[in-house]
């Protein structure tokens, strides 16, 4: 995974944080199909996005934050902390998003930003 560019998005985002020694536990409020402001550091994907900017979420499960491996950086989160984004510190294209980039209601510019910086193809 160091040369390759790899996005989890929602379970893929949940994954790299088991893998690397995070815990997935039930999400505090069950997202499925709602929107919601994701506030981000401004790094990785997360370059020349608004912040905060507006994205749908899928989901029922999330990584705990109080998990978080040392060898990954939360990147973007919601207002009640929980996480929405987290990146690897070594392989920093090793990035996971909980939101769906590629839902219609997550703004176009966010899904075409995504695949530019994070150098993959949509």
């Amino acid at each position: 995974w160091g040369t390759i560019p790899i996005l989890g998005v929602c379970l893929g985002h949940q994954s790299i944080g088991q893998v690397f020694g995070g815990k997935v536990i039930s999400a505090p409020t069950l997202m499925h199909g709602k929107t919601s402001e994701i506030r981000h550091n401004g790094i990785g994907l997360f370059q020349n996005l608004d912040n905060p900017f507006l994205a749908t979420r899928y989901h029922s499960l999330v990584i705990d934050p109080d998990t978080v491996p040392p060898v990954l950086e939360v990147t973007a989160w919601v207002e009640d902390g929980t996480i929405m984004g987290i990146r690897h510190r070594e392989y920093p294209t090793l990035q996971g998003v909980q939101f769906h980039p590629e839902s219609i209601l997550t703004n176009t510019l966010v899904a075409q930003t995504n695949a530019q910086n994070g150098d993959c193809s949509p």
